[in-house]
């Protein structure tokens, strides 16, 4: 008990004594952790959009409509055979383990869609549902599969071409994801510097106080006994920035997200609250674990002064 005073009476006096190095320690630590939590959040939207976006795309498989001037449709409409054939091999055993719906659309639903689509403008009006290309709308068990069902169907006759929605979908999750990589990117960044402050810190500290360690070694403490209010000092400064990047993503949730966004823009899948509080241990675990590694390499030298 008297040691564990002792030791923890040591750490709080460096804390304060050095408190500059100390405040620029949980500053560098609550800016890196910040954009790490930032990555994080932005990674979790990521797979909550993907998840809900990717069980609706369907394949669409167009069939040649009249006057189409693909090469596969020679400027005629698929024949009621073709399109059968297309049906059969939708439906077949062999795609069986791919496919998990099929919705024939008609040309009259087709315009239906159309109309909605262009109401009030030209090309509305002079559309006519003959004009529209029959499809099949092919929903996918794994909608990443896409390839198995193209290859079944893509050149056989009637059809003019074969479409994957997740293509429409797929740049914006490229371009969150490079957003993502971003954030983490400055987080390294960042925690490199914070390290490196860390280090700083010890080694200033344990300048000032050497000769309260020569003392202590002459008398026979440990390295450990030595080293450990240095390593609380800098741990207790991480987990400090680490917990007030934590309460900024949880005001930024709260403020941002949860009442501004959600009351907007109806976009489902959209983070809240409890993905901060999921993230949290990870932010606070990395913290102390960076700050341990960066006394333990700074007090190699320094505290055996």
């Amino acid at each position: 008990m008297m040691r564990f005073r002792f030791i923890m009476g040591r750490a709080f006096t460096g804390f304060f004594s050095n408190f500059a190095m100390t405040f620029a320690v949980i500053l560098v630590t609550f800016v890196s952790f910040l954009f790490v939590g930032i990555g994080l959040l932005s990674q979790v939207q990521i797979n909550n959009m993907q998840q809900h976006w990717y069980a609706k795309v369907e394949v669409s498989i167009y069939m040649c409509a009249t006057e189409d001037t693909s090469a596969n449709c020679h400027e005629q409409a698929a024949t009621q055979a073709q399109i059968d054939a297309i049906d059969q091999q939708l439906n077949s055993s062999e795609l069986a383990d791919y496919v998990a719906k099929v919705h024939f659309q008609s040309n009259q639903e087709a315009y239906e869609e159309f109309q909605k689509q262009y109401a009030g403008t030209p090309l509305a009006e002079g559309t006519t549902p003959e004009m529209l290309p029959k499809a099949f709308r092919v929903k996918l068990k794994d909608p990443s599969q896409y390839q198995v069902i193209a290859a079944a169907v893509e050149g056989k006759p009637g059809v003019e071409s074969v479409q994957d929605q997740r293509e429409i979908v797929e740049p914006l999750f490229n371009l969150l994801t490079k957003l993502s990589l971003l954030a983490f990117s400055l987080a390294a960044i960042q925690i490199v510097a914070a390290v490196l402050l860390m280090m700083t810190t010890i080694r200033l500290s344990a300048m000032v106080r050497s000769k309260e360690t020569r003392i202590m070694r002459f008398v026979g403490a440990s390295n450990l006994f030595i080293q450990m209010p240095f390593m609380i000092e800098t741990t207790v400064a991480a987990l400090i920035g680490a917990l007030l990047s934590i309460g900024t993503l949880a005001l930024g949730m709260h403020f941002g997200i949860e009442n501004w966004i959600r009351e907007h823009i109806r976009v489902l899948g959209v983070i809240g609250l409890a993905d901060v509080w999921k993230i949290s241990p990870i932010i606070i675990g990395v913290s102390v674990i960076f700050a341990v590694i960066a006394s333990a390499i700074a007090l190699t030298k320094y505290a055996k002064a």
